[in-house]
């Protein structure tokens, strides 16, 4: 059976290649710029010929980068080199050529990439259930997968930024599978890609869409309580849904859920400069781009991708390692736009007014408080997050947290929490036991 989100050809990622590409050529390239406007013999070093005018020079070198000169300098002398210039200059054509080698195992390792053969081997769960582009997804009746008959169903929310097969990555890399094996059935929510009934949905309408499933899924199990499993800012949206939803709720897991988007903001300036912005660009053409959420991650570590590509180069390709870099890349890089409205609440609403940490989220004019959700609560924070500040997702155990949250701490990150080497030990173990001492 093909997968509609197996290897394409060619592969687009990473992406936005323009501005990874861009990141490594002016950071390389313009090292020799720097070497110039600082070298003690250039014209360009000098005080202004203007007293009058406001000087270009640039400012002294930080003290680091001084001592880095003078050590140049140092072997320029050692060398016996006399005269210095940018063509005869020793320094300079090592530079270049450790510029031109960087560039060119940058393009190997995207290159290499883009060919690589591998490509996710796991047919996807069939749909039972639809609305718009959403579906609901049975895990328990994928192939391949043992699920004992009486098994709790169990409602997994992704984040709507990336798609839903991290959770079901590959074989003994799945943690919706996973959770079948342990007396635990998922039925995992494919967002799929905002089309026109998603025009009007915002963040709120995201949540009553979830409740409408969750009804679905509890009538089909008896018309009992079921749990809810939210992954980012699936995460954030199974809150709201417990809140707006509590007679259908047994149990609430968060996993890496953002809620105090006011916590931790040093990571997230990108946003505070051109939340406005974006949002207007989602209101104006009806999504959010995914190139234009790709580039909010690149702000977060400009030079995650370059770095890791760079390594990709040197792996033997047909490792377990290459593919198993190339199963997550796809992921990463087959990302779905944002409805128009769920990017302006994301943008304006969550990281700008801090809606939910501040109490003042509504859905269907009621204002969701973690503290009034009375159903038992698991809130997973991996210390290591870039994406989700540690604080933020904290905030959902703290004053104004669930009422009845256990919190577990874990030495992970973002993604790796879900599909690193230690996930299963360290993330899915003790998910899973809690899930059933408490669904």
């Amino acid at each position: 059976m093909s997968h509609p989100h197996q290897v394409r050809s060619p592969r687009m990622g990473p992406r936005p290649l323009p501005l990874h590409l861009l990141t490594a050529l002016q950071s390389w390239s313009g090292s020799e710029l720097g070497l110039t406007l600082w070298n003690s013999a250039s014209p360009s070093s000098s005080a202004s010929p203007f007293p009058n005018l406001v000087s270009a020079s640039p400012s002294p070198p930080p003290a680091d980068l001084a001592a880095l000169l003078a050590e140049i300098d140092r072997a320029r002398a050692r060398a016996g080199v006399q005269a210095v210039g940018p063509i005869n200059d020793p320094f300079r054509q090592a530079l270049r050529r450790e510029v031109a080698r960087r560039l060119d195992r940058l393009a190997s390792g995207v290159q290499a990439y883009r060919d690589h053969p591998s490509g996710r081997a796991l047919d996807d769960p069939p749909v039972v259930w639809r609305e718009g582009a959403t579906v609901l997804r049975d895990v328990g009746a994928a192939e391949g997968v043992r699920c004992a008959p009486d098994a709790t169903p169990v409602l997994v929310v992704p984040s709507l930024v990336n798609r839903w097969q991290v959770l079901d990555l590959a074989p003994g890399r799945s943690f919706v599978r996973a959770l079948a094996g342990e007396g635990l059935r998922a039925y995992v929510v494919d967002w799929g890609t905002p089309g026109d009934e998603e025009r009007d949905l915002d963040t709120a309408g995201c949540v009553e869409r979830l409740g409408r499933a969750l009804a679905w899924l509890k009538a089909r199990a008896g018309d009992k309580k079921l749990p809810v499993i939210g992954y980012c800012m699936g995460g954030t949206l199974v809150v709201g849904l417990a809140a707006h939803r509590p007679r259908d709720v047994s149990a609430v897991v968060a996993l890496a859920a953002p809620w105090d988007f006011h916590a931790d903001r040093a990571g997230h300036g990108l946003l505070t400069t051109t939340g406005p912005w974006l949002a207007d660009l989602a209101l104006r053409v009806g999504e959010l781009p995914t190139d234009a959420i790709q580039m909010l991650f690149w702000s977060l570590d400009p030079w995650l991708v370059v770095n890791k590509f760079v390594r990709f180069a040197g792996m033997d390709m047909g490792s377990d390692a290459a593919r198993d870099f190339v199963l997550l890349e796809d992921w990463l890089n087959d990302g779905a736009a944002l409805p128009a409205l769920v990017a302006r609440d994301c943008l304006l609403g969550w990281y700008g007014e801090n809606q939910p940490g501040g109490g003042t989220w509504t859905i269907a004019r009621q204002r969701v408080r973690p503290r009034e959700i009375a159903a038992p609560a698991l809130v997973v924070i991996p210390a290591n997050d870039r994406i989700v500040p540690p604080a933020s997702a904290a905030a959902l155990t703290g004053p104004q947290g669930l009422a009845k949250a256990m919190r577990l701490d874990l030495p992970l990150g973002h993604i790796g929490m879900m599909v690193g080497s230690r996930a299963i030990e360290r993330c899915w173990r003790p998910v899973i036991d809690w899930l059933k001492a408490n669904a």
